[in-house]
């Protein structure tokens, strides 16, 4: 480069230099990073941000929570429908410490998230001053990464590797607190450079041949394989390679709660889904393959049921972008560590086209049984109580299975995930890992945020909505046209079951009041109606999807109705109870 094309290049680089405090140069980051949507709550240590907010609410869209825990529950449904990182804006104290429930579900769920919670001066810190906690070492176990800024000047690189750290290889949630001083400093900002390496990050591992050559090997002599799949299917954006893997070797497949959704449930070589309140034929067969291959799953405890029982007699190829994962539960005859978007085709390119007709009918046998036995019941059922089944079904009716589901945690989140009907991807957004009560509602509302032209509907028990039914004030406040369903049926209803199960019926603090819940929606200007007799439901359920805005359904659902099939705690996946 010439002396005048560099001092040329040092006066472009100057013009376009401004001057800003850390608040602002938070915000030109924030747009630089196509993030363009906040959920936050202000408070002293933030303040800074949100005053400099006021001058940006043309380039960024912010919606005041009721809740920091709702906040980033919201912007983790917003990242789950999206794939882009969802981000969150806290004050210290109390109000960061209210995201550690979310970044800890959106660790284990691998969610990507930028949190960014405001901090005391520099000059405070470690002095007990008022509202300090100290965040970053909190949420350290809970974080994919953290970082506390205490100079302006660093703002513009750590946010970039924030998002970059966020978004990439196995996402999950980072944060970034920011003290007070630097949100007032000024600095020169110039041109947003984004974050595209980090030493010794590897976000993308390298796929090494020798392995997918052994782990095709194996497909082609098995004579009854087997696919387990979970998100990361979905967050490896790999749903047309996942396919394209399925349709040549023709072998059955079954999904983890999280991992449903990437295929159609309806296509013909699904056979349901895994885990404790799992299908039946998954469950059994998979001690019965004599190839079992995951895919983006992690061999979660709720789907292995008993460990040193869990398909002993087949070989494993797993696939997983995360080492850590790999031989961690189950060991891999062959490991296959990388990005399943690039690894999937690989293997389909090694593998020789196949279908095995009489390995899939042993699955529909199963699959029969438990229909007589469990689904039939509980879709059609004979009683006079209503059943949580039989409201999903009518809601596939009303939906063709392309609404966005998202559920809270209990008996009505295993019942959606079996009975829903999931014809796109990112359309199940539920807490998996952590199992958070009072993840649905505010998760549902930042889903429809996300994709707010897509039908949003919240399923959530009379327990768990009302750990977060506050967010109705930001639902009512910004017109977010989300479909909140509770099933209620007057308990903690998934607890209940285990004690009637398990504890001889001592309903040990389970049973719920709950406050009128239409008489709630109403005073947050929100259209409500209660359904108690199954003559009403279709009906009901019609006018909740057909409205126009946010509408609460209540649906009151049996009181003892219990989730089946189930793999006992302590079980073998293969003992998995019909009744």
């Amino acid at each position: 480069m010439s002396t005048l094309e560099a001092t040329s290049k040092e006066a472009t680089a100057k013009d376009n230099t401004k001057s800003l405090t850390g608040a602002e140069v938070v915000l030109e980051c924030l747009i630089a990073e196509g993030a363009n949507t906040i959920f936050g709550y202000p408070g002293g240590a933030i303040m800074p941000i949100y005053d400099a907010l006021y001058s940006y609410q043309d380039k960024l869209n912010h919606i005041l929570v009721r809740h920091e825990q709702g906040g980033i529950h919201a912007a983790q449904g917003f990242a789950r429908v999206t794939g882009k990182p969802g981000v969150v804006f806290a004050t210290s104290g109390p109000g960061a410490t209210n995201l550690v429930t979310g970044l800890a579900d959106a660790q284990i769920d691998s969610t990507p998230l930028v949190c960014i919670t405001g901090q005391v001066f520099a000059q405070f810190l470690g002095t007990d001053a008022f509202q300090e906690t100290d965040v970053v070492n909190i949420t350290t176990p809970i974080t994919k990464w953290n970082y506390q800024v205490t100079d302006a000047k660093e703002i513009p690189e750590v946010l970039a590797k924030a998002f970059y750290i966020a978004q990439t290889g196995r996402p999950g949630p980072v944060l970034v607190d920011i003290t007070k001083n630097a949100q007032f400093q000024k600095v020169d900002f110039e041109p947003y450079e984004h974050c595209k390496h980090i030493r010794s990050y590897r976000p993308k591992p390298i796929i090494r041949n020798e392995y997918i050559q052994a782990a095709a090997e194996l497909i082609n002599a098995a004579k009854k394989p087997f696919v387990v799949f979970g998100q990361g299917v979905i967050l490896g954006n790999a749903e047309k390679e996942f396919l394209a893997f399925l349709d040549k070797t023709g072998i059955p497949a079954a999904a983890t709660a999280l991992g449903l959704g990437a295929i159609p449930t309806d296509h013909p070589l699904y056979v349901g889904m895994l885990g404790m309140h799992g299908n039946y034929a998954p469950n059994v067969m998979t001690n019965e393959c004599d190839l079992l291959i995951a895919v983006g799953m992690r061999f979660d405890d709720r789907v292995t049921g008993r460990l040193d029982k869990y398909a002993k007699q087949a070989k494993v190829i797993h696939l997983d972008i995360d080492p850590a994962e790999i031989d961690k539960n189950v060991t891999a005859t062959v490991p296959v560590w990388g990005d399943c978007k690039e690894s999937l085709p690989l293997l389909t390119k090694a593998v020789e086209k196949n279908s095995f007709p009489e390995w899939l009918e042993e699955f529909r046998k199963l699959e029969k049984e438990e229909v007589k036995e469990v689904i039939e019941p509980e879709l059609n059922p004979t009683t006079d109580e209503m059943t949580m089944g039989e409201v999903v079904k009518y809601l596939n009716e009303l939906t063709n299975g392309d609404a966005i589901i998202v559920t809270d945690v209990g008996q009505h989140q295993m019942v959606a995930c079996r009975y829903a009907k999931f014809n796109n991807s990112k359309s199940n957004v539920t807490s998996g890992g952590l199992g958070t009560m009072g993840f649905g509602l505010p998760a549902a509302m930042g889903a429809k945020v996300g994709q707010p032209d897509k039908t949003v509907v919240s399923i959530s028990g009379d327990g768990g909505f009302q750990m977060t039914l506050q967010e109705l004030g930001t639902i009512m406040q910004n017109n977010i046209g989300v479909k909140i369903l509770i099933l209620n049926n007057h308990f903690l209803g998934m607890v209940r079951q285990w004690q009637e199960l398990f504890m001889d019926k001592r309903y040990s603090f389970t049973n719920i009041d709950s406050p009128d819940f239409v008489a709630l929606a109403n005073a947050y200007k929100i259209p409500s109606k209660k359904i108690e007799q199954r003559a009403d439901l279709k009906a009901g359920l019609k006018e909740m999807i057909d409205h126009d805005g946010a509408y609460l359904l209540e649906i009151i659902v049996g009181k003892e109705n219990n989730v089946f099939p189930m793999v006992p705690q302590g079980s073998s996946v293969s003992e998995i109870r019909l009744k």
